[in-house]
């Protein structure tokens, strides 16, 4: 397949998950170079998952392409979401097109029940568990205003894991100073705890289609604070 020349092409925008919805359907990528459709289509994740049908991680859809091309898929779920283009075959004269699915199962990655990984814990991930709420003074901020906040201080041996830290914006986090919420009179909304896969999985992508949500959700601890 000749992906430098290829064409992307949306052909059936779905239902985001959130506020972000993609281009009109049908819309050739090749028309608007550089514009805000390329940005959109390429901001578009599919889920990938093991062969057990336990998600992986969001690949793009260049990743995507060469699962189906490599003939690695081992399934798909939901409706297609987007269409490759790509050469023309000099017998027949035909161009050679790929249909991808939002969720899609490769072979030959197949995870046993236990596997169960722990999100890295990154500034990004944190401020999206805590709704980018500062969980000392409950007011919303945008990431630059936030920081990552021990609860219990390290300097007073506490760990820089996800079950210790929260989001504070600048002005809480300089009044809690080297104490501990108790010692600060700072009581924290909301417990700190580590998400699953799952819920990094939804955390960490804003445009996530309804397909791909609907499984995800399926897939939650029942207590997670993100199953309604």
């Amino acid at each position: 397949m000749e992906t430098d020349r290829a064409k992307l092409r949306l052909v059936q925008a779905g239902t985001l998950a959130d506020s972000i919805q993609p281009g009109p359907a049908h819309t050739d990528v090749s028309a608007y170079p550089g514009g805000n459709v390329v940005s959109r289509l390429n901001a578009v994740r599919l889920l990938s998952l093991d062969a057990h049908g336990r998600a992986l991680s969001w690949i793009s859809w260049q990743e995507a392409t060469c699962l189906y091309v490599r003939d690695a898929v081992a399934w798909t779920l939901g409706d297609p979401c987007l269409e490759v283009h790509g050469g023309t075959c000099r017998r027949t004269g035909q161009q050679s097109t790929i249909a991808l699915h939002p969720i899609v199962a490769a072979r030959g990655h197949a995870h046993s029940h236990s596997w169960d990984p722990t999100p890295a814990l990154t500034n990004a991930a944190l401020f999206a568990r805590d709704g980018h709420l500062c969980l000392y003074c409950g007011s919303e901020f945008h990431r630059p205003q936030l920081t990552r906040d021990h609860v219990v201080p390290v300097s007073k041996g506490g760990r820089d894991i996800w079950e210790n830290v929260v989001a504070a914006c600048f002005h809480c986090n300089s009044r809690k100073g080297n104490r501990t919420p108790q010692q600060a009179s700072m009581p924290l909304l909301a417990v700190p705890y580590r998400p699953s896969w799952i819920e990094h999985l939804i955390l960490s992508n804003r445009n996530i289609l309804a397909d791909q949500m609907a499984f995800l959700r399926s897939q939650l601890p029942q207590k997670s604070r993100l199953a309604h």
